[in-house]
């Protein structure tokens, strides 16, 4: 049987369903390069399944010619899909599986960031009655930063489930039904915008994107939401801006380091009152898990049985 290497933290999302594919034996191995490699050879496997680690040259010498790299989820940023290709390794990926997941995850942060839920939970808990002023999202703008399947899941949301007016920024226009106006002009969508959010994929070009110019460029006193890629944000602008209270707060679900830590030390998001933090929780649900491990496996089927025109390749 074949075997296909699946990294822990992927595998224990969806362990039931690994263990009982019925045509692949698969294996639950560490997600370190140099220990997926070193199973690679040790199984004589073809195919992986890895998540949001870098793999930058052992992964590839170690897989044969013709084996599969599927990334468990969409983005495939710790991929060198350039080596891959060259070694004659097909790259797959899963979209679309989690977009419901991380648009829901993305209003979440929103609200909490808006009302301060999580804040006000801790306090009751910690015995102190603070009732604290919020902002309703009813009516506000909401600029989404990427018009891509998940922005236009989170427009819908935003505007007919939370009555917002939901502006967008991307590079191409966007067609949707949920925005009511679509720009290439940064500055023209955010000057207005009550709440900023994230849905950019992670690309050269796009690292470092929300920099302290374009911070600047975002009406005082807003919220910034990220469920994208922590690279996306110079963070050490955003603290400036979140401490200097030119936004008012920020709901960060990922991070340039993960596990967070802070770049520049006396800049740490942890010690600021107006930041959430969650630990890249936006496709962990149940159900997007599920998904994404069925599509991983379906994806590797797909290249083996040869029909390579019908996998999401990247």
């Amino acid at each position: 049987m074949n075997k296909i290497l699946v990294t822990a933290l992927e595998y224990d999302k969806a362990a039931d369903f690994f263990r009982s594919v019925p045509d692949f034996q698969c294996i639950r191995v560490s997600g370190g390069e140099t220990e997926l490699a070193e199973a690679v050879r040790r199984e004589k496997a073809e195919y992986v399944i890895v998540g949001v680690d870098r793999y930058v040259s052992e992964l590839y010498e170690a897989l044969p010619c013709g084996g599969v790299i599927a990334r468990f989820g969409v983005g495939h940023d710790g991929i060198d899909s350039g080596k891959a290709a060259s070694k004659g390794i097909v790259c797959v990926n899963t979209p679309g599986v989690l977009d419901d997941s991380v648009a829901e995850c993305a209003i979440a942060l929103m609200l909490d960031a808006a009302r301060r839920i999580a804040d006000c939970s801790m306090a009751v808990k910690g015995g102190m009655w603070r009732p604290v002023r919020g902002m309703e999202l009813k009516g506000k703008n909401l600029a989404v930063i990427g018009g891509g399947h998940i922005g236009r899941k989170v427009a819908k949301i935003a505007n007919a489930g939370l009555g917002m007016n939901v502006l967008c920024f991307d590079v191409a226009n966007c067609e949707c039904p949920y925005f009511s106006s679509c720009s290439q002009d940064f500055a023209a969508v955010v000057s207005s915008a009550d709440v900023v959010s994230l849905h950019l994929p992670l690309l050269p070009s796009t690292i470092g994107f929300l920099n302290a110019r374009r911070i600047s460029q975002i009406r005082r006193g807003a919220i910034l939401v990220n469920t994208a890629r922590g690279a996306l944000v110079d963070e050490s602008a955003l603290y400036d801006a979140l401490e200097q209270r030119q936004l008012a707060a920020a709901a960060l679900d990922v991070f340039a380091n993960e596990p967070y830590i802070s770049k520049v030390p006396n800049r740490d998001l942890r010690r600021l009152p107006n930041v959430v933090m969650t630990p890249h929780i936006a496709s962990s649900t149940e159900d997007a898990c599920l998904s994404m491990a069925k599509a991983s496996v379906d994806g590797i089927r797909l290249v083996k049985n040869g029909n390579l025109g019908k996998a999401s390749t990247f």
